[in-house]
């Protein structure tokens, strides 16, 4: 099969590949892989990769959607199922499994991350791992979803949920966890502000629903942010952004409102402002991709036609190389996908 497989970071490490097809084995099922889309991670694992528990050569991509073709009968699954691919491999029996919260299993692995992931055309992972796809939701479409839609769908509904009427701020508009945030609180009913370093982001955002938008390279962020909201700041505030952002970030905030990150790409250790923390009883907490549940919640939200990701572009896989280059550069409104036909 072909694959998008990271041998070393050197000049020419990376690209698509011919290797082994992936082999049946006891517990897992194959998918014969018809979409993906590039987040993140899979820049940093290509690029660097320090934190992440891995050994080249490696497979990138944690997003995939596509068909089975290989399965065991008690697995639930049958052959030709349109399926999703969970990318968090969980173990199904500890304590957070048992509760329904498989982004924090104890013995978790990711596909793209610490075993093969998706930009290939086929990938075995856990029968567990595989999330029905309803008919009406194009491969393409589905394909796009998992990471930076049940991201942040996780962000904005999981622990501290967005309520209708509250006010929310994203970080960073242009992005894809970005985007489905914005997509996912105006279905909430809750009025959302955004940042972007150009104007003509913000004006996308603007017309997905957005009420206001502060270009961070020529405005003041918390200033205007506080002037929209009639001085009183925002409920919630959604940075993946990190150390570039935080102080606005912070200072954008209502007294007793919440920050939620799910990210640091400009850097992992800002200034916490612990007195600004405990005299305005602000909350902090961290967030990842979503639980099983709520993916299949968020499928519903799709194939009800409630909500529509936002493409900015579709590569083929052999053209992957041209698809990190445009998430690199920064310039997309919504997800990078990839097609795997």
């Amino acid at each position: 099969m072909k694959a998008a497989l990271l041998e070393n970071r050197d000049e020419g490490g990376f690209g698509i590949r011919d290797i082994d097809d992936p082999v049946p084995t006891t517990g897992n099922a194959i998918m014969r892989v018809r979409a993906s889309s590039l987040n993140r991670v899979d820049i940093y694992l290509r690029d660097n990769g320090f934190g992440i528990t891995h050994v080249l050569p490696l497979i990138l991509g944690v997003d995939g959607v596509g068909e089975i073709i290989d399965c065991q009968p008690e697995s639930g699954l049958r052959s030709g199922d349109r399926v999703a691919l969970y990318s968090s491999s969980f173990c199904g029996t500890c304590r957070y499994c048992l509760a329904g919260e498989q982004p924090l299993c104890l013995n978790v692995d990711i596909a793209g991350e610490h075993r093969h992931g998706s930009f290939a055309e086929y990938i075995s992972m856990p029968s567990r791992c595989f999330i029905p796809l309803p008919d009406n939701i194009s491969f393409q479409d589905a394909g796009v979803l998992p990471a930076a839609y049940g991201t942040a769908y996780r962000m904005l509904f999981g622990k501290s949920a967005l309520q209708p009427g509250e006010t929310l701020l994203i970080v960073g508009a242009g992005g894809g966890v970005a985007v489905a945030c914005i997509q996912l609180a105006m279905l909430a009913g809750a009025r959302v502000f955004v940042t972007s370093s150009t104007d003509e982001k913000i004006a996308k955002a603007l017309n997905l629903g957005a009420e206001g938008g502060v270009n961070y390279r020529t405005g003041r962020v918390a200033k205007e942010i506080l002037e929209m909201t009639g001085g009183e700041g925002v409920d919630m505030v959604i940075d993946s952004v990190g150390e570039a952002s935080w102080g606005e970030s912070l200072r954008s905030l209502r007294r007793g409102g919440r920050i939620v990150t799910c990210g640091a790409t400009t850097g992992s250790n800002p200034p916490v402002e612990i007195q600004r923390m405990f005299i305005r009883q602000l909350q902090l907490y961290g967030s990842t991709g979503a639980n099983m549940n709520e993916m299949r919640q968020l499928f519903s939200l799709v194939a009800t036609g409630r909500l529509q990701p936002v493409i900015d572009s579709i590569f083929p896989l052999e053209n992957i190389s041209q698809a990190f280059d445009q998430l690199a550069g920064g310039q997309q409104f919504g997800k990078v996908a990839v097609s795997i036909d």
